[in-house]
């Protein structure tokens, strides 16, 4: 999921009472993140400016992670999702058709 507004940006994770395998949530340039007010832990991946994983972080609730040397973005994940420094990811951007009544 990727936040389309600044509330959903503000509002991350808060809400879900868990996060499942696959999915996440990407932050485009950001550079540190929280977990106050969280209910579980995930795993923060860093990410540079071309998308490869520069570092995996495994945050419990009520932690901060600090911002990186290089990093520019950061994907929120379900914790155990096996993804390594030196990963890299490609984005697709899909937009939902919608009918029109």
């Amino acid at each position: 999921m990727i936040p389309e507004s600044r509330r959903e940006r503000a509002h991350g994770l808060l809400s879900r009472p868990v996060l499942a395998p696959g999915d996440g949530l990407f932050l485009d340039r950001c550079r540190s993140v929280h977990t106050f007010g969280m209910r579980f832990a995930i795993d923060a991946l860093v990410l540079d400016a071309k998308l490869a994983v520069i570092g995996v972080v495994t945050m419990p609730p009520g932690r901060v992670l600090f911002p990186r040397a290089r990093g520019r973005h950061v994907l929120e994940v379900a914790v155990g999702s096996r993804i390594r420094s030196g990963d890299r990811f490609q984005m697709r951007i899909v937009r939902s058709a919608r009918l029109k009544a």
